[in-house]
């Protein structure tokens, strides 16, 4: 083993070098990486295995990755109660498909959040 400049040999403090490819993102960054605007193609497999949240557009789809991301039961079972989020059944999946919607979805594995694009 080699001694590096101040004379040491151990590898920890030879190899002072942080792990490549770290992501020192926030919370808020990394979940913005993984938003995007889809159509409902995208979302209707999905939709069909049961992990697609609709999102009201009323609330910050940040705001409410955050809330899954971080398991805060209170704040996402609050907006549930409220009807601001929900389990989409066949008639809007019927309505997205035929009217061609767009939405902004995040993946907050194992769900998928979507929020409809206002024109």
């Amino acid at each position: 083993m080699m001694a590096n400049d101040n004379g040491s040999d151990t590898p920890e403090e030879s190899m002072r070098y942080g792990i490549i490819g770290e992501d020192l993102s926030s919370d808020e960054e990394k979940l913005e990486k993984y938003t995007g605007e889809v159509d409902w193609s995208y979302l209707e497999k999905h939709y069909a295995a049961g992990s697609l949240v609709y999102v009201d557009p009323s609330l910050d789809l940040i705001e409410v990755g955050k809330a899954f991301s971080a398991d805060d039961t209170d704040k996402v079972q609050a907006w549930r109660k409220s009807g601001d989020i929900l389990q989409p059944s066949t008639p809007h999946a019927m309505y997205w498909e035929e009217s061609n919607a767009r939405f902004l979805a995040l993946v907050v594995t194992p769900f998928v959040l979507a929020q409809p694009v206002e024109d």
